[in-house]
């Protein structure tokens, strides 16, 4: 077969790409080398399978379509794995272990055994002080919300400061952030001789202020900037925390310089994080930052199933499903109604039946919070109704167009969430939760004078809950 060389296409290719994207999206995704040609083939080659899978499905058709614009041909791109001294091979994500008549279809979860069967130590070491032994890979179970945050996370934790050197975790409560984010660090600590930390944001800002007080700061910065992995949960603390940030901003300069593995979670995202610094924004929104989801039915069922059989108790399969469709909120919320009836069945001494379980949880499955799962849902809900976008909404404009839907939207999340005024009003561009009062307060006289707004409201409700139903 002949030779092709299209390599001065590819450079040319890769140059408008570059002149078309931001300069971290061109970093963070065009990592992609010319390899070889055949007459309609192009081989490039990529870091390893998780960014193949990325870039192929973001980009492929788009550096096709480039390529034709030069060549004036169809050219397919091929992707190969880059060899490395350390290979990457991220293995296929196993189902559920359930029976196929009991698991439902997109829930998997990897298996911590074989991903690390390459690199395990020969000395087993005991748990890392800071790192709960339970958050691992092999007990997190994958769906469709949150596949692309936990095949990234293992890429990190098998290549760590090097693809992803900054990683960031957002989403709301209870979905799994520490979870993923110890499960990096455990995995890092278990199969190298890493220095790994884990720290909540309160806790470092804590002891950053006694470091100031016992003069012991350059004890503190040798601890922090000497490290091969920094984890740091809850970042959204460090708001209006000035020194803290200051001092977090060096020390995340000092780490990445050094090629160190720095993982981040939030309960937003970034750009909703009103009281930080924006070089510090921009240091967070440096790497990948991923968004994690409240599961789907598949998901939570999985979840579910994992638990009882993890704690080997019998917890019958309909109310396995009972639970998995009446709780849409977040993990934790889950595996709270399921701790409750395990407790009931070890207590009384009676088993766990379905019409028990209705009984013992029926004030959970009636609480608001179970009929709307995040602000970001209300938001786009109320925005796509009103034919706006979320920036409209959350944004600073006060037209009559967009003031009303913006108040509909704080006065249902105040309604069916459990956010504080104050959280809602972060969410809706850092307002000050005296607006998001006024806006409930206008709205209920809104609902006096015009009864018919009443019925807009419960039917903004019903599509909210449609939504949810379809995640």
């Amino acid at each position: 077969m002949a030779d092709w060389n299209y390599e001065i296409f590819w450079k040319e290719t890769m140059n408008l790409i570059r002149k078309e994207l931001s300069d971290q999206e061109f970093s963070m995704w065009f990592n992609i080398d010319y390899l070889r040609a055949t007459e309609h083939e192009i081989f490039v080659t990529v870091p390893h399978p998780f960014y193949r899978d990325q870039v192929s499905s973001r980009y492929k058709k788009y550096i096709e379509s480039k390529l034709k614009e030069l060549t004036g041909k169809d050219l397919s791109i091929l992707f190969e794995i880059k060899p490395s001294d350390v290979q990457i091979q991220a293995p296929a994500l196993k189902k559920s272990t359930l029976r196929q008549s009991e698991t439902p279809e997109n829930s998997r979860n990897i298996p911590n055994s074989a991903l690390s069967a390459d690199t395990r130590e020969e000395k087993k070491k005991g748990p890392h002080y800071q790192l709960n032994k339970d958050y691992t890979f092999d007990k997190y179970v994958i769906g469709d919300n949150n596949s692309f945050p936990a095949n990234a996370a293992l890429a990190i934790a098998r290549n760590p400061g090097n693809s992803y050197p900054v990683f960031l975790i957002y989403g709301g409560v209870g979905l799994g952030k520490t979870h993923l984010m110890q499960a990096i660090g455990n995995y890092i600590y278990e199969n190298s001789d890493s220095k790994v930390i884990y720290i909540t944001a309160e806790n470092f800002m804590n002891e950053f202020i006694q470091a100031l007080k016992d003069d012991k700061m350059s004890a503190f910065k040798n601890k922090y900037r000497y490290v091969d992995a920094l984890l740091i949960d809850d970042i959204h603390f460090f708001e209006n925390k000035w020194e803290t940030q200051e001092e977090l901003f060096h020390t995340f300069n000092t780490l990445y310089d050094a090629k160190k593995q720095i993982v981040f979670t939030c309960d937003r995202p970034v750009s909703d994080l009103k009281k930080i610094t924006d070089r510090l924004k921009s240091r967070f929104e440096r790497g990948l930052n991923v968004d994690l989801q409240p599961p789907n039915y598949e998901t939570r069922y999985a979840i579910l199933k994992k638990k009882v059989e993890t704690k080997n108790v019998l917890i019958p399969d309909e109310v396995i499903a009972l639970i998995s469709k009446n709780i849409s909120s977040n993990i934790r919320d889950l595996e709270a109604a399921l701790t409750k009836l395990i407790a009931y069945g070890e207590l009384v001494g009676n088993p766990v039946t379905l019409e028990i379980s209705r009984q013992q949880l029926k004030d959970v499955f009636a609480s608001p919070k179970q009929s709307n799962m995040s602000i970001e849902v209300i938001q786009r809900v109320v925005a796509e109704e009103y034919k706006l976008s979320l920036i409209d909404l959350k944004g600073p404009k006060r037209t009559k167009k967009i003031v009303l839907p913006r108040q509909l939207a704080m006065y249902i999340a105040r309604e069916i969430t459990e956010y504080s005024t104050t959280d809602i009003g972060d969410y809706f561009g850092g307002r000050d939760h005296t607006t998001v009062m006024h806006s409930c307060k206008a709205i209920e006289e809104r609902l006096q004078a015009d009864p018919r707004l009443d019925s807009t409201i419960e039917n903004l409700k019903r599509l909210i809950k449609e939504y949810n139903a379809k995640s």
